[in-house]
């Protein structure tokens, strides 16, 4: 025991001299996380007490360089802990040129080393280089165990300056003014109104849709309604009673509960614009999402209102509380015999995903109708009624519709085509990454799958060379009901790389119920508003030798 001493020793007080205040501060600092002290092994020979006492007390010392050695990295990491940076130094540092930088709380962290460490992969951690990690750590809640917060620590190097402020708020009289605050990870297509989709990476992590990262369509500004005054107004039927509703009475009609995909009419959209410039908002693959609704049926709540199916045709129009500065509100409408059909499970819904519906999905009360087009569940519902026709809306009746390749704004005429209501079978790979470089061996690939009007997804077929060949990948999440497929099929394939390949040209395409399936090309289906696009989805990736 006295020759391990004679052994330790000296290494111990070399490294005290030269940590002496710092290594005392680190110490400290550690000292109250459990984790970071030194656990000390209780050894017990055949001896008397105090040879045991002894092995206690060199475990100690052990222990002692064990913990010195462990923060060496922290420790010197202290040492420009204390140097103050700017929000905009901060977000200047956003690749392994500049350094990769994020924040937490007050503290700021150089994490270029960690990036290609992070369990998640390195994209997901490259989502919050320049800014701050909480929105992205508020999804996982891994993120909240000791020992991550442990890790992070040692790349600190300094704190946010206290006076940095939030950029200004906008004026006052800006009518994007009172907007919501967003999540940092969604990738904005445009700011005013607000449209935005969640990274591909994001995208398929869950089958669930968080809502924060749910994509986001808005066309005009985000109404702020106080749920204790609002009222929504449902027009009676002849002979019947209009209803004005609170959101008490809404919450008395038996809440009905179903997992629901939306989908913009644009989705996949900027791949049309490849073929041919069109008129819209550039939606990648992102204008689509998936989400547990909760509300009362809307045939239950017509019916209160006296209406019921009619022989000839009648349509359910909705009417929002958004509105532009001149008063037009955002509208839309659905066939009457959809809106009663209890099958159809149409909501007033005022749930989503367990909780009120946030502010830029509709709360307090939005339709949603599953297997229909995102354009006709609408948000912030103000007014409900029956019409003869279809609701005159721009967006119903000069939006929204589909047309043939050789029609142009010239010749465009809107009253010739149906409003889009059920959409065609959908598919799209969210891993790899366009562009990515993969490693030979193996390669996973991953993404979803969808088809309008309650059709299911029986098989979605993915190709490594551009569609000369195929394989059916492995159907995820939750099972499809007949003829009410709502929601989304997650799908993955794990296949080999073929030997000697340089580049894959990855190909997904999905087949529905009705044997329905994705048309190879975009050009064929190229419309002047760049809707429907759901070709087949290719992504090109690198293999590393």
């Amino acid at each position: 025991m006295l020759l391990l001493h004679r052994a330790v020793a000296p290494g111990l007080r070399q490294v005290c001299r030269q940590r002496s205040t710092l290594s005392r501060l680190c110490i400290q600092a550690s000292s109250t996380s459990d984790s970071c002290q030194p656990q000390h092994p209780s050894l017990t020979f055949s001896g008397d007490a105090s040879s045991t006492r002894g092995w206690r007390v060199m475990g100690t010392l052990l222990g002692l360089g064990t913990v010195l050695a462990y923060h060496d990295h922290r420790c010197r990491a202290a040492q420009d802990s204390t140097r103050v940076y700017t929000k905009e130094e901060v977000s200047s540092h956003t690749s392994p040129e500049t350094g990769i930088w994020v924040t937490l709380g007050s503290e700021v962290f150089d994490v270029t080393e960690f990036v290609d460490l992070h369990p998640g992969g390195p994209s997901k951690l490259m989502l919050a280089a320049g800014g701050p990690l909480e929105p992205f750590w508020a999804l996982y809640g891994v993120h909240n165990q000791s020992h991550v917060r442990e890790l992070l620590a040692q790349y600190k190097i300094g704190e946010l300056n206290p006076e940095d402020k939030v950029p200004p708020a906008l004026e006052t009289s800006d009518p994007y003014a009172d907007d919501p605050v967003r999540h940092p990870a969604l990738q904005v297509n445009s700011q005013r109104p607000f449209n935005a989709e969640p990274p591909p990476e994001l995208l398929t992590e869950n089958y669930i849709t968080p809502n924060p990262i749910f994509f986001t369509r808005n066309h005009l500004p985000v109404p702020n309604l106080d749920p204790d005054t609002y009222r929504l107004h449902v027009v009676g039927a002849p002979g019947g009673q209009s209803l004005s509703l609170s959101l008490d009475d809404l919450y008395k009609f038996p809440k009905h509960e179903i997992t629901v995909t939306l989908q913009c009419a644009g989705n996949r959209r900027s791949e049309m614009t490849q073929v041919k410039e069109v008129k819209g908002l550039e939606w990648k693959i992102g204008a689509i999402s998936t989400a547990r609704w909760a509300g009362a049926r809307l045939c239950d709540v017509l019916a209160q209102a006296g209406h019921q199916l009619r022989e000839t045709e009648a349509h359910v129009c909705f009417e929002g509380l958004d509105s532009d500065p001149t008063g037009t509100a955002y509208g839309a409408s659905i066939p009457l015999a959809r809106a009663m059909d209890p099958e159809a499970e149409v909501l007033l819904a005022y749930e989503m995903n367990g909780q009120p519906l946030p502010r830029d999905h509709g709360f307090p009360v939005r339709v949603v109708v599953p297997g229909v087009v995102g354009a006709r569940h609408v948000k912030w519902l103000g007014r409900v009624s029956v019409e003869p026709e279809e609701s005159c809306s721009h967006w119903q009746r000069r939006d929204y519709k589909g047309f043939s390749p050789s029609v142009d704004w010239d010749t465009v005429d809107f009253d010739s085509a149906p409003s889009i209501q059920e959409l065609p079978v959908q598919s799209a790979i969210t891993e790899p990454r366009d562009g990515e470089t993969i490693e030979s061996g193996e390669v996973t690939v991953k993404g979803y799958a969808w088809s309008g009007g309650g059709r299911a997804v029986i098989r979605v077929d993915v190709s490594l060379d551009g569609g000369l060949t195929w394989q059916a990948a492995e159907l995820c999440g939750e099972g499809q009901r007949p003829r009410k497929a709502w929601a989304w099929r997650l799908w993955q394939l794990q296949v080999p790389v073929p030997p000697g390949q340089k580049e894959l040209n990855i190909v997904c395409k999905a087949v529905d119920d009705s044997y329905n399936v994705q048309p190879d090309t975009v050009a064929p289906i190229w419309n002047l508003r760049g809707v429907l696009s759901n070709a087949w989805h290719h992504v090109h990736v690198r293999v590393t030798p």
